[in-house]
């Protein structure tokens, strides 16, 4: 397929959710500002949740050099109003939803927006590129869980394709404004997995969702343990709530990580109950440590890292835990009819 620039007169609005992001804001704009699209024919919507560490300020000092960048306040908070907000107040004829957590490689508006045209698409994204924010192990080995099938499961936007692809879901994306016109805005009610519901309507009402893969992003993940664990557990609490909101069922692949938590929480009692079946359950946890040590010596192998090998088990096995314990918690809070009111993870 060939790439004729057929998109060089239509005007895109570049939309940002921000919060406390001073380590990375500047090098995403500067990412953003250095792309091949023409820059009379953008906007840069930064929609900031009242930021206090100086991201505010950051943006105010690139606003006086490029007066395509808006700022706008936002004091939900959250991501799915920050969106709203700039999509609602956006120019543009196509929306493109970006993270500052993440910097963009030079063709990345023009690609998508020519593949958006060229397939008749209603969402294109790219290949999520998980990098380390930082030199510690402790983030070399966060990222390396984040891009493996075992840590992250079969996401092609995580773990690349070798071709262009229709798909459930990508990262971030462009869409016609129209779009939201017709199957309405992101889903206020979801601190989190609010693209996951988003593309899901997509889908329902019939439209297409394709990877590029050959257009990567990379993101820069969590750089301690401990808000790898609340992010993954926040993903998995409101994963019920978006399938619930879909009328669609989890995936396999959604659902292993429960099973495996209730696996460790059955054991112990099956094994005083139920020796033989308790002996059942502790194969299952012998066999996910086997794979767990095999995978982390693997990866730290190809790292050329042997410090990694210590943590990586560890990450792997707090990153299923933490989204599994999240989804039964999701489970638990619909049949309760309990709210899903959580502390955003920053």
């Amino acid at each position: 397929m060939s790439l004729n620039y057929v998109n060089k007169m239509i005007p895109i609005s570049i939309i940002c959710p921000v919060y406390n992001e001073k380590k990375y804001i500047a090098a995403c704009i500067e990412s953003v500002w250095s792309c091949d699209y023409p820059k009379d024919l953008m906007e840069i919507i930064f929609v900031d949740g009242m930021s206090r560490d100086g991201t505010r300020e950051i943006i105010a000092e690139y606003q006086q050099k490029l007066p395509q960048i808006r700022l706008i306040d936002n004091p939900k908070q959250t991501v799915s109003p920050a969106l709203n907000m700039g999509i609602k107040a956006a120019q543009g004829e196509y929306i493109f939803r970006i993270d500052a957590h993440a910097q963009y490689p030079k063709n990345y508006f023009s690609v998508l927006l020519q593949y958006m045209i060229e397939l008749k698409a209603d969402n294109v994204g790219a290949v999520w590129n998980t990098l380390p924010p930082d030199t510690s192990v402790v983030s070399k080995a966060i990222a390396a869980v984040l891009t493996t099938p075992f840590g992250i499961g079969n996401a092609y936007y995580r773990i690349g394709s070798k071709e262009i692809r229709q798909t459930d879901t990508v990262p971030f994306g462009c869409f016609h404004k129209s779009l939201f016109e017709k199957i309405g805005y992101f889903d206020e009610e979801l601190i989190r997995n609010q693209d996951d519901e988003f593309n899901g309507r997509i889908i329902k009402n019939g439209g297409k969702i394709f990877l590029i893969p050959f257009v990567e992003v990379n993101y820069y993940g969590r750089d301690t343990l401990s808000k790898t664990s609340k992010m993954f557990y926040q993903y998995g609490l409101f994963k019920p709530l978006v399938n619930k909101k879909l009328g669609t069922p989890a995936t396999l692949r959604q659902f292993v990580p429960p099973l495996f938590v209730i696996t460790l929480i059955l054991t112990p009692l099956l094994l005083w109950i139920l020796p033989s079946l308790g002996a059942v359950f502790c194969s299952v946890i012998a066999l996910y440590l086997l794979l767990n040590f095999g995978i982390s010596l693997y990866e730290a192998t190809q790292l050329k890292c042997f410090p990694i090998f210590l943590l990586l088990p560890v990450t792997f096995f707090i990153v299923h835990v933490s989204y599994g314990w999240g989804y039964l918690t999701g489970i638990v809070k619909i049949l309760r009819k309990r709210p899903f009111a959580v502390q955003i993870n920053r």
